[in-house]
């Protein structure tokens, strides 16, 4: 059963960000202490980070290619 509201927005765990974006959990803690991605800690204390954050983030990374007509 669900039981969360369904305005309420998906949060990722650490080891769901590090795999979207292919690194390690570990480097995931690092940018949320460093600033680079805003976490929420559950009452345990485990970080969680909101999934239109991290999508955001990673679509801001993905390179833009290059149309064949400007690398002429």
């Amino acid at each position: 059963m669900d039981t969360r509201p369904p305005e309420s927005e998906p949060l990722l765990t650490p080891a769901e960000v590090a795999a979207m974006f292919r690194v390690d959990p570990k480097t995931v803690t690092r940018w949320a202490k460093a600033g680079k991605l805003s976490s929420i800690r559950t009452l345990g204390g485990h970080r969680r980070y909101r999934e239109s954050e991290v999508r955001e983030l990673l679509t801001g990374m993905v390179p833009e290619q290059r149309r064949p007509e400007e690398s002429a």
